[in-house]
């Protein structure tokens, strides 16, 4: 446990003492894919690090449709909003693939953030970060066109999830075809427009259960 720590960005810094002290607050859980982990407006009682496998979190409108907010890989945290504001979830969670999380209580990660400032000024760093990305999406929304929001959708979803050699970045990819299109903003025919122009082009290529992109060719 204590050896995952130190590699998680949130705990970056802290001395042996401390992650020890982490390590015993924290359990391990593992969870199958596709299990809801807590849902919208809900109280929030839990916060999580991804130890393994992946997490998409989402609303969902009245008429059932998904709309994903975020994805979540080995080494990120989620889930303390409403632990901080008390107010209920604000969005639902589940696992895209079998997946090990990290849990803390409520009150485990309050005393932890009562007694390390420098955690502290990460979750602010972090809620920071996702508010940014919140407007940059509102501004996609508004101002680019649907194909450039596809576009650019996949290039962060390839640059965020996937491995790079090279100018090649492989992606194994956990989201279905409609799932990628609420990342984007679209509907589903125009992202297909645009993977069928990227075959095409051989800028993005299928291998098994892995989709490659070519940066060179994209840039060219």
């Amino acid at each position: 446990m204590i050896e995952f720590l130190t590699k998680v960005p949130l705990f970056a810094g802290l001395n042996q003492d401390q992650l020890t002290s982490i390590a015993g607050i924290c359990s391990k859980k593992s969870f199958r894919s596709g299990t809801v982990l807590f849902q919208e407006k809900e109280p929030g009682s839990v916060f999580y690090l991804v130890f393994s496998g992946s997490v998409k979190v989402y609303n969902r409108a009245h008429n059932g449709e998904e709309k994903i907010l975020s994805l979540f890989h080995a080494g990120d945290s989620f889930g303390e909003l409403s632990l901080i504001d008390g107010k209920p979830r604000s969005a639902s969670a589940q696992t895209l693939e079998d997946s090990v999380l990290i849990a803390l209580t409520a009150q485990s990660f309050l005393e932890l953030l009562r007694s390390n400032f420098d955690i502290s000024l990460l979750i602010m760093r972090e809620l920071c970060s996702r508010l940014r990305d919140t407007n940059q999406h509102v501004y996609d929304l508004t101002f680019l066109d649907d194909r450039t929001r596809v576009i650019k959708s996949l290039i962060t979803l390839f640059n965020k999830n996937g491995s790079r050699n090279g100018h090649h970045i492989t992606l194994r990819m956990k989201l279905n075809y409609d799932e990628v299109s609420q990342l984007a903003g679209v509907q589903k025919p125009v992202l297909m427009q645009v993977i069928r122009d990227f075959q095409e082009k051989q800028i993005l290529s299928f291998v098994g259960t892995d989709i490659v992109l070519d940066l060179a060719k994209l840039r060219g």
